[in-house]
């Protein structure tokens, strides 16, 4: 059977942080997106308004940073090998993340086969960021149904993986969901649940199960 894996990114495939944190830690501005990631996930901060504010943040960002941020973020281990696995059976895998696209699409280089993140303008910034360019949980959603579109598969053929709020509307509509080091708002509702640092593992509670 072929199947489509849908992996969040922001405290799924990274451990406990996010790419927000990662770049901003590059900038010394840590306490600042602490802030905001905070008015974020008690709803007082959309996405759209979480993405302006961070831009503003990050004005100066350069793409050696955003480099230095992507391959200093506590990654979960086995994120390659899960994937190479997920492909050698005939199946996909794709990220989506409401994160920027400029960080996110550097996970094609580790064989995802589709990556999605927010539209953000090029590094570094010459134009402010567009709110209407950011995803949301709704859009995961979507980006699936596009995905599978191309894939010639179903929402039926899909597994989701993923951590918090931003990813219950996705484990709503699949069949199939892992829960990883996640909160509340997934952990009630996904098929199977892991804690720890290791995506293999993770992956193991779909695969021992057929």
């Amino acid at each position: 059977m072929t199947r489509l894996h849908l992996f969040d990114l922001d405290g799924t495939l990274i451990h406990g942080s996010a790419a927000a944190v990662e770049i901003s830690r590059q900038l010394g501005v840590e306490r600042e997106i602490g802030e905001l990631e905070r008015d974020f996930a008690q709803g007082r901060l959309l996405p759209g308004d979480f993405a302006v504010r961070a831009c503003e943040l990050w004005s100066g960002l350069t793409e050696a940073q955003v480099a230095a941020a992507f391959e200093q973020a506590p990654w979960l281990a086995g994120i390659r090998e899960v994937w190479a696995d997920i492909r050698a059976r005939g199946e996909r895998c794709a990220v989506i993340s409401l994160s920027p696209g400029f960080f996110v699409e550097r996970l094609l280089d580790w064989g995802a086969d589709a990556a999605h993140g927010s539209r953000w303008p090029s590094v570094p910034f010459r134009e402010p960021v567009d709110p209407a360019g950011i995803l949301n949980a709704a859009a995961k959603v979507r980006i699936a149904d596009e995905l599978c579109a191309r894939y010639g598969l179903g929402r039926a053929d899909c597994v989701a993986y993923g951590d918090s709020m931003s990813d219950a509307e996705l484990f709503a509509v699949v069949p199939t969901s892992v829960a990883v080091n996640a909160d509340h708002h997934v952990s009630g509702i996904a098929s199977y649940a892991y804690t720890g640092r290791d995506l293999r593992e993770a992956y193991e509670c779909v695969e021992k199960r057929g």
